[in-house]
């Protein structure tokens, strides 16, 4: 089973005004999904201490999979997605277009939000909006994909036909 952090990034949770909505979503798509939710946190709009748990968990913990909620749209102290950049070795900018392209058929201000994805040693990192909607709607893109780019990630091989298209809808009736 792969292991998963949520980390919810908030100013207003993290001091205690407001209840982290999205983080709770999250962990809840994440254990569906089959993933192992080993830790749960929330820390303010602050690049430094984002950076920080990001290295940690990657670098000391070695989690497979780090899903953060809040701090990428474009406010001044949005700054999820430039913690995130400090930390990543690698960038998957596909899963990110991914998202903003999924969540702009749905309300055009997705295309607002400056989350990225990508890698640190053997730990995939993805950014989510804070909007607990966008959290369900993100991960109802992202899930089918998780497994398998952490399997890549790792070094394994993927399974025949495990993120082949679907077939058309005419094969798939016969």
């Amino acid at each position: 089973m792969m292991n998963a952090v949520v980390l919810t990034i908030s100013d207003r949770s993290f001091r205690g005004e407001m209840d982290d909505l999205s983080g709770p979503v999250l962990w809840e798509l994440l254990t569906e999904a089959g993933f192992r939710v080993v830790a749960g946190h929330i820390l303010p709009d602050e690049a430094t201490m984002i950076t920080e748990l990001l290295l940690r968990l990657a670098d000391e913990e070695g989690v497979d999979l780090v899903v953060t909620t809040g701090g990428t749209g474009p406010a001044p102290r949005d700054v999820t997605p430039e913690a995130t950049r400090a930390v990543i070795q690698r960038e998957m900018p596909g899963l990110a277009e991914l998202l903003r392209w999924d969540g702009y058929r749905r309300t055009p201000c997705a295309v607002l939000a400056r989350g990225m994805a990508g890698i640190r040693g053997q730990t995939l990192i993805i950014n989510l909006p804070g909007n607990p909607r966008a959290v369900r709607e993100g991960m109802e893109v992202l899930t089918p994909l998780l497994a398998p780019t952490i399997r890549l990630i790792h070094g394994q091989k993927l399974k025949k036909g495990m993120c082949a298209p679907d077939p058309p809808a005419t094969q798939r009736l016969q």
